[in-house]
């Protein structure tokens, strides 16, 4: 039984609507302005160890190739290669961060920290991109919204609920979007992306960062978010 249903309508997105700025140009064209702080969580890359996956956080990929470690650097200007988007890296990590999908071992340690972040758990709204194959019957059942470049399918629920996947499929699939009622943050999982942004309160930033399950640095809202936006590490040729 999922604790998700379908919004009534999508009045409660339009903040979201006329708040992003742009598509795929900074940070503020995936979370909307006015939040204090904003934060990147990094999906880590996984290493097999057996027949276990290890998790490796970009922190390790940096320091194994000597590029500097920062808020808004990419994998790509990391590794030196585009092909880490597809492939691992030899004695690095064999697995790269998944795309679009905030990875499920992380949803409960984001999610219950920011539900002491709002005063609306008990209401939240949750927005999932209407081109995956394998859609929920009750997520495409939703009423959808439509952002530069993007429409979701909304639905409404307690924060707990970001858990839930919006996929049939074993593969499971997280919120692009999700927020609490009062807007006290905002969290955003671009579809084409291997990173999440949240939009929070300066504690609420300090909490995500501090929490040792997350790897997580504050960024500047106006960094760009593009594979080749890295300025700091080296470029890499197509």
């Amino acid at each position: 039984m999922t604790r998700t249903e379908p919004a009534t309508d999508t009045s409660s997105a339009e903040w979201i609507v006329s708040g992003l700025q742009g598509f795929a140009e900074s940070v503020l064209s995936l979370v909307p302005p006015g939040f204090t702080s904003y934060v990147r969580i990094f999906h880590p890359a996984y290493r097999r160890d057996g027949d276990q996956l290890v998790c490796v956080r970009w922190s390790e990929i940096a320091a194994a190739n000597g590029r500097e470690y920062h808020a808004a650097m990419q994998l790509p200007s990391l590794t030196g290669s585009w092909d880490s988007y597809t492939s691992g890296r030899p004695g690095v990590f064999d697995s790269p961060p998944r795309d679009g999908s905030l990875p499920e071992e992380l949803i409960a340690p984001l999610s219950e920290l920011l539900a002491a972040h709002t005063g609306t758990e008990d209401r939240a709204w949750f927005a999932f991109w209407e081109g995956f194959g394998a859609i929920r019957p009750e997520v495409a059942a939703a009423p959808r919204f439509e952002t530069i470049g993007r429409k979701y399918h909304l639905l409404g629920g307690p924060v707990s609920a970001a858990s839930e996947s919006g996929e049939t499929t074993p593969w499971h699939q997280s919120p692009n979007l999700w927020w609490p009622e009062d807007h006290a943050w905002c969290v955003a999982t671009e579809i084409d992306l291997n990173t999440t942004y949240v939009g929070c309160s300066e504690q609420a930033a300090v909490a995500i960062v501090g929490q040792d399950a997350l790897e997580a640095l504050e960024v500047d809202p106006a960094a760009g978010i593009a594979f080749d936006s890295d300025e700091r590490n080296p470029k890499t040729s197509h």
